[in-house]
Parts: C-alpha cells; sequence; structure tokens
C-alpha cells in the first residue's frame, strides 16, 4: 500500500508540471485555434532563467525565500517576454494564411528556441539548485510524498482556481471568451483581439516558466531539451482533457501523470511512454472531444 501510495503521489506531481504546460496550450488554442509547438521551449527558456538567477543571487548570500521569489518572478517575467514576441514576430503575421503556415512557423521556433538555448548554455545536464526545503511537518510522511511534492500541487491547484476566476470575472477574462467564441464580432464591439491574444501568450507562458522552475529543483537538473519531451507531454495532457478547456488541461495533466507513474512502478520504466500515447489514442477514439471537451458543431 505504501508504494501504491508513493507512486501515486509521484503521479500527481507529474501530472501538476503536465498541467501547468497544458494550461498555455489550451488557453492558446481555445482563444485562436492555434497549436503553439513553441511552448515546451517557453517552460525550457523559464526553467534556466530561474537557474541563472538562483544562482547568482545564492552566490550573493540571499535568504532561500528571496531566491525562490525572485527566480520564480524572473523566469515568469523574462518568459513571458519570449511569448509575447513569439506572438508577435511567428504567428500574428499569419493569423489569417492556411493552417499549415502557422503550424510549420510554430515548429520552426521550437527548434530555434532549442538551438539558441543550446548555444548560449550547453549540451551537458546541469545541476539545479534544490529551491524548496524539507519542512518539518513533512517528516513522517518524507518516505511518501516530499516538500516539492506539496508546492507543485498546491501551486497547480492555485493556477486553476485564479485563472478560472480570472476567465470568469474579469474584464480581460470576459474579452477572451467572445474572442474565443467570434473573433469578427468580438472585433466589431470594440475589443482589441491583438491585445487580448497576446494577454492569453504571455499568461499562457509566465504559467510554464513556473512550472519549469519547480520541475527542476525537484528532478535536480536540466537541459536544453526539456523543453521538446515535457511540451509533447504536455499537448497531449491538453488533448486528453478536451483542449480549450481550462479544468480539462489539468485533469488531462493528472490522469496522465498517474498512468506513467504507475506504468513506471508497477511495469517498466521502459514503456512509460508507450502506455501515455496508447492512452491518448484511445481517448481520442472513443471520446474525441477530450474528457471534459465538447463536440464542436459542424457550421454547413
Amino acid at each position: 500500500m505504501e508504494y501504491f501510495t508513493e507512486l501515486f503521489f509521484s503521479g500527481l506531481t507529474r501530472g501538476s508540471i503536465y498541467a501547468l504546460i497544458a494550461l498555455g496550450y489550451t488557453m492558446v488554442y481555445g482563444i485562436i485555434g492555434l497549436i503553439n509547438f513553441a511552448h515546451g521551449e517557453i517552460y525550457m527558456i523559464g526553467a534556466f532563467t530561474s537557474f541563472v538567477v538562483a544562482t547568482v543571487l545564492s552566490i550573493y548570500g540571499f535568504p532561500l525565500l528571496s531566491i525562490v521569489l525572485l527566480a520564480g518572478l524572473a523566469a515568469a517575467v523574462w518568459s513571458a517576454s519570449y511569448g509575447y514576441t513569439v506572438e508577435k514576430i511567428a504567428y500574428r503575421p499569419l493569423r489569417h494564411a492556411p493552417r499549415l503556415s502557422a503550424l510549420i512557423s510554430a515548429i520552426g521556433m521550437s527548434i530555434f528556441l532549442q538551438n539558441y538555448v543550446l548555444l548560449a548554455q550547453s549540451s551537458e545536464f546541469q545541476p539545479f539548485p534544490e529551491l524548496i526545503p524539507d519542512f518539518d511537518f513533512m517528516e513522517p510522511f518524507a518516505h511518501v510524498v516530499g516538500s516539492s511534492d506539496l508546492v507543485i500541487l498546491l501551486t497547480t491547484a492555485l493556477v486553476m482556481v485564479g485563472l478560472t476566476m480570472l476567465i470568469k470575472f474579469s474584464r480581460i477574462g470576459k474579452a477572451m471568451r467572445a474572442t474565443s467564441q467570434d473573433r469578427t464580432m468580438a472585433m466589431l464591439v470594440g475589443i482589441d483581439v491583438n491585445k487580448v491574444i497576446s494577454v492569453t501568450f504571455i499568461i499562457g507562458s509566465a504559467l510554464a516558466a513556473i512550472g519549469g522552475m519547480l520541475i527542476a529543483s525537484h528532478i535536480g537538473q536540466i537541459n536544453f531539451f526539456i523543453g521538446f519531451i515535457a511540451g509533447i507531454k504536455a499537448f497531449t495532457a491538453a488533448v486528453l482533457g478536451g483542449i480549450g478547456s481550462i479544468p480539462g488541461a489539468v485533469l488531462g495533466g493528472f490522469v496522465l501523470g498517474l498512468t506513467e507513474s504507475f506504468a513506471t512502478g508497477y511495469v517498466s520504466s521502459d514503456y512509460e511512454d508507450v502506455f501515455a500515447f496508447t492512452l491518448l489514442v484511445l481517448i481520442l477514439i472513443f471520446k474525441p472531444a477530450g474528457l471534459l471537451g465538447r463536440e464542436a458543431a459542424e457550421k454547413v
């Protein structure tokens, strides 16, 4: 039972990171119907930014809490600026072009950002500082769930609630919903669609950066290629839950994380990806819209 519980919390932790990245995918798709395949690289850039800032602050003897807050803030702001720039340069000029053009542009940006970080940093794995200390009250359960697992889970829960409230009740959230439903009509009633889309990229990029920092601290190492794998898995989570649905992205992340964790624990780590993508295929066959997605009516 203890081994099962350990795998369960490991799956929740893994799923939480997938969920934080998947939120960016699902928000962008919900607004402009585009899959931002460079989103995984934004996650990776956020992790590297927090790595650089945390390392510098540690050298100068800053308290751990200050390091965590400043590194997280720097990662979120820097990644948000990348998300905004990528949208403006690579996607906005192709907004009215065929879908294939935008897809190729997204893949091109992903490869560009990977190689940019590779040249700026290193191809080797770098040791990432441990930013989340062991909490005293977690000591009796440390062999099952660690303090970093708890922080990641709480962060994901708070982000989902905050994002849901933002989209439901704020002015920009209402503009997002209007743009998602009918972009042309939103423009006619005075909504600045370009601003809404940019804000969507900014929020999604900032969330991915926070996820990058948390998982890098949890694992203890970082590499330029982590964004590609995490991005593909997060995209799978978004599709599983129903792309375009915020609760669906979180649910899909948890389902995928738990599937991988139990497959690794009870079968073999060699089949981790096999189980994950088999689950995706089954969902697409029996429920193409995802677990919480809605079937789109075909317009004639």
